[in-house]
């Protein structure tokens, strides 16, 4: 299966090509980006779909990560997705940002409990940690550092993420042996294989917020209707 895969989810901007039939992926190319999603993504996109063979024509499938992460990114990537699904007539199926995380850490048979940790401001992490033994020790969550440790105090832990240095300070003062893998957002090369695995009819392209927004209504100052 030939698989395009998009990330705008956090401060990367990602694409990549990847068969099956392949050795290593056909194109990539990654950027680091905080901001500018929407101006930079298709450019980056036509760049690396320009080396593959066949171009557009040869994808069989699309992945975009679907979140957590930025609500403005997050709606970037979902909506080229889509756009291109439409216009090659392709499935798109979404993939989280948590698991393309842990994919490389999987991968390496680390022992022990393996987390994802996302920095989401205010004292708090997007979090998902897995076990062998155990399976999901912790499923998709938004919650404090603090519960986090509390939550993943039998150790020991590898994390990756940008809320691991975090999460890592809170396991260490609780004497839980936390080692950091990574510090970076997903490898677009993990999400493109979590894309070929994925069922079309559950892994669907919609955004995983895992909390809500920021902004509030401020009714306090909402005038009365006549």
């Amino acid at each position: 299966m030939r698989i395009l895969a998009i990330d705008t989810a956090l401060d990367l901007c990602s694409a990549c090509v990847l068969d099956d039939a392949a050795e290593a992926p056909l194109a990539q190319e990654s950027m680091a980006l905080a901001r500018g999603h929407a101006e930079a993504l298709l450019p980056l996109v036509e760049r690396v779909m320009a080396r593959v063979e066949g171009g557009f024509e040869s994808l069989e499938r699309i992945a975009v990560t679907v979140g957590p992460g930025s609500y403005t990114g997050l709606r970037v990537g979902l909506s080229a997705a889509r756009a291109l699904g439409l216009a090659l007539a392709k499935p798109v199926v979404g993939v989280t940002t948590l698991s393309a995380l842990l994919t490389p850490l999987l991968a390496a048979n680390h022992e022990g409990t393996l987390a994802a940790a996302i920095d989401a401001r205010h004292g708090a992490v997007y979090l998902l940690a897995l076990s062998a033994g155990a399976g999901i020790v912790v499923p998709p969550a938004h919650i404090t550092v603090e519960e986090a440790a509390e939550r993943l105090s039998a150790g020991p832990v590898t994390l990756v993420g940008s809320g691991a240095p975090a999460l890592a300070a809170a396991l260490q003062a609780r004497s839980v042996p936390a080692t950091i893998a990574d510090t970076a957002g997903p490898d677009i090369v993990s999400v493109a294989s979590l894309g070929q695995v994925a069922d079309p009819a559950q892994a669907l392209p919609r955004p995983m917020y895992l909390r809500g927004p920021d902004a509030q209504p401020q009714d306090h100052a909402r005038l009365a209707r006549r």
